[in-house]
């Protein structure tokens, strides 16, 4: 069962990540950028892959396999988050999933992915991203934080296997 706090989570990131993508499109769907920061600016890029832009050759088909491998996985992920007891990685999932169903809804709407910050310094850049991207970021390290630190059972409790 989904609880309150964290349908109220993914409903907050969902909203967050659209709106963000909105204003984006807004200020500079015409081009353009704002420096925030020396090692911050806000641009306008679409992304027809995924992640750092892997992918994006696949031509037509790519939109509809993308959105069709998202809702794979995001429904392998649901179920997983349904079946999980543990406070921590229940949240990572909310994380995960939240960021997905937010890229998927660009690819829906638009074909692409809106990425909008881009970090930079010293003439390095690191690839646009936006708060769906961040919000998978945090989820996956969140689970992969728990599986290494999560601690197992005793050896008696576990049948004397480690």
């Amino acid at each position: 069962m989904i609880r309150r706090g964290e349908l109220l989570l993914f409903a907050g990131l969902l909203l967050l990540d659209q709106a963000s993508k909105e204003a984006v499109l807004a200020a500079f769907g015409q081009g353009g950028g704002l420096e925030v920061a020396p090692f911050l600016d806000l641009v306008l890029v679409w992304n027809p892959g995924v992640s750092f832009g892997m992918l994006a050759g696949l031509g037509d088909a790519r939109p509809g396999l993308l959105a069709l491998v998202t809702l794979v996985i995001a429904a392998a992920l649901f179920v997983w988050l349904l079946r999980e007891e543990r406070r921590l990685p229940r949240i990572a999932l909310v994380l995960v999933l939240a960021g997905a169903l937010g890229n998927l809804i660009d690819r829906v709407r638009f074909g692409a992915v809106v990425d909008f910050l881009d970090f930079h310094w010293a003439g390095y850049h690191w690839p646009a991203f936006n708060v769906a991207d961040s919000a998978i970021v945090i989820g996956a390290g969140l689970l992969l934080l728990d599986g290494l630190v999560r601690r197992r059972a005793p050896a008696s409790q576990a049948g004397g296997k480690r």
